[in-house]
């Protein structure tokens, strides 16, 4: 699904400022670009974004090259003061894909978060598929400049003065090249302090001329940021992280290396820190993979002893048995070629053919016998029957691929999903035919016994039932008729009674609460909040645990590893209910 979001930050700027002076600018910018479905804006304190959706079958990247291409052309015409806008191409496959909390009884929640940054985030982030750890919860270590207003105002010096002096002390800049010896060398200008003890230090120029050092301007102390986000487990601080996948990658897969990795990585933690599984998307997915494989099984199963029942011979039996696999393993080399996975759409595909795929062998079969029947040798009644039955049985699985094929042809959303399937469908039927038509015949030229001379078609009690039923319903047309109407009018009536909708509501054991505070709530009162939410998510059996964030993160796709994320507001919070099993 072709969609580019534009984020722009203007820290301390008010949402209808930002909206008229950024976000407006922003959606006429890229209204003139082809091809686009809607345009979606949200304005913040201090933040915009723009979404802006293209229409299926756009060019992603060359979308995405569009917009920043527009955006660039009005950069000059948006404040000065804003963060550079952030274009990218959204990934619908990056988001959280499980989570876990860091609890420790020992160690304090900025030493939790610098070990998440520091030592947990960069181990998971060289796990295979691994796009982003993301920490929930925890302070970031800064050094505070507190500046004394009097001392600033004896010396003649403001406070926005100061500040730039240590923005510019704080940098590296390159300091072009030179000779040494008979080689040439690269020159850097480091000016950023190693230690406290060098910024204290720092002199300040003083507009009417002077230095003093920074720290006779105020106090200069190392500490921890302003708390912006919070978490709990069950209502205790505790300091989380979430794993997000890249795009391409499995989840079940990532997950996976993750669990073997943070089984490693617990072995070099202190003792007293405990890496624990909050909630995991991949059990759903596993789940949902059993029971489907379960019912490809059964089906295969069942569709086998069916055969077995009605034409009451081994043989006969294991032939069409053979047309099963041989018909579904081909199947996933064409989705590997397509790129496709086992997913719910290609296992129901397979699930719902497994019947279908036995179709042109049992005909085949049910021909060869009857010219065995007729005293042929086995090898000369499978010639003679699969030219006498070929036509029909082509004829036959084609009519199931012209309804399935335009289903992988489909426009819209919709297609993006029913795609795998109408191809699985297809494939699958069409390998079922090629096996009925070389293998079915060749098993029973070389399986079949000689008969020898004509015998007479078997007759068995549920022949004999069948004839009679038969007889009675071509006797008695006008009840059949009826009964045929009434029905498929009685099944119509049924139809409001079937649940509708595009994707069906799994039950993946987790439920989500979202809060939101009036603009202007502090972090304090959200967690004042959050608590109260909690306690009456606990109170109730069917809840096993509950994760809460307040000002969670979102992906800002920082290179950090840890805590790299935008804080949505610290007056939202997100309640994450893990349901009992």
């Amino acid at each position: 699904m072709p969609s580019v979001s534009i984020s722009v930050s203007q820290p301390g700027a008010d949402p209808a400022e930002l909206e008229s002076q950024v976000t407006k600018k922003v959606e006429d910018a890229v209204a003139g670009l082809g091809n686009i479905d809607h345009i979606i804006s949200t304005v913040n304190d201090g933040y915009s974004n723009t979404t802006v959706n293209f229409l299926l079958g756009t060019n992603s990247d060359r979308a995405t090259n569009d917009v920043r291409n527009a955006i660039a052309q009005i950069r000059q015409s948006l404040p000065q003061d804003i963060n550079d806008p952030v274009v990218k191409r959204v990934e619908f496959a990056g988001s959280s894909i499980m989570s876990y909390a860091v609890v420790s009884d020992r160690q304090t929640v900025e030493q939790l978060s610098e070990l998440i940054d520091q030592n947990i985030s960069r181990v998971l982030l060289s796990v295979k598929g691994v796009a982003q750890v993301q920490r929930i919860g925890g302070r970031d270590r800064d050094i505070r400049v507190d500046l004394n207003p009097e001392q600033l105002q004896s010396l003649g010096i403001t406070a926005t003065q100061v500040n730039d002096q240590i923005r510019n002390f704080n940098i590296n800049l390159p300091g072009g090249r030179t000779e040494i010896g008979n080689s040439e060398q690269t020159v850097r200008t480091l000016g950023s302090a190693k230690t406290i003890e060098q910024l204290k230090a720092y002199q300040i120029t003083l507009p009417k001329g002077g230095f003093v050092p920074l720290s006779s301007l105020g106090k200069v102390a190392e500490g921890y940021a302003e708390a912006r986000q919070a978490a709990r487990l069950n209502n205790k601080p505790v300091v989380a992280f979430s794993i997000l996948r890249s795009t391409g990658s499995t989840l079940v897969t990532v997950e996976e290396a993750v669990r073997e990795t943070v089984k490693k990585l617990e072995k070099n933690l202190p003792s007293d820190v405990k890496l624990e599984l909050i909630y995991t998307l991949a059990d759903h997915i596993r789940d949902s993979y059993e029971a489907s494989l379960d019912a490809l099984i059964l089906g295969a199963a069942l569709a086998i002893i069916t055969i077995l029942i009605f034409l009451r011979d081994w043989r006969a039996t294991l032939i069409a048995s053979v047309a099963l696999p041989l018909s579904a393993i081909p199947t996933f080399a064409v989705l590997r070629l397509l790129g496709y996975t086992l997913n719910s759409m290609t296992l129901l595909a397979l699930s719902l053919v497994v019947g279908i795929l036995v179709d042109d062998a049992i005909v085949e079969i049910e021909n060869i016998e009857r010219h065995v029947g007729m005293g042929k040798t086995p090898y000369q009644a499978s010639l003679d029957a699969s030219a006498e039955i070929g036509l029909a049985v082509v004829a036959t699985t084609m009519t199931i691929v012209a309804v399935f094929a335009p289903v992988a042809f489909m426009p819209g959303i919709p297609g993006q999903f029913f795609r795998p399937f109408g191809v699985t469908v297809s494939a699958s039927v069409l390998f079922s035919l090629l096996v009925a038509r070389t293998v079915t015949p060749m098993m029973a030229a070389y399986l079949f016994k000689d008969k020898g001379h004509h015998q007479e078609l078997k007759k068995d009690q549920l022949s004999y039932q069948y004839r009679r039923l038969l007889t009675w319903a071509l006797k008695h047309r006008a009840i059949v008729l009826i009964l045929g109407v009434a029905l498929f009018f009685g099944s119509v009536q049924l139809i409001p009674y079937i649940p509708t909708g595009f994707i069906d509501r799994d039950d993946t054991g987790l439920s989500t609460v979202s809060i939101e505070l009036p603009p202007g709530s502090t972090l304090q009162q959200t967690d004042s909040a959050v608590q109260q939410a909690t306690q009456l998510l606990l109170a109730n059996p069917a809840v096993d645990s509950v994760l809460e964030t307040e000002g969670a993160p979102t992906v800002s796709g920082g290179a950090s590893g840890g805590g790299g994320g935008r804080a949505s507001g610290v007056n939202t919070a997100s309640l994450y209910a893990l349901l009992t099993s």
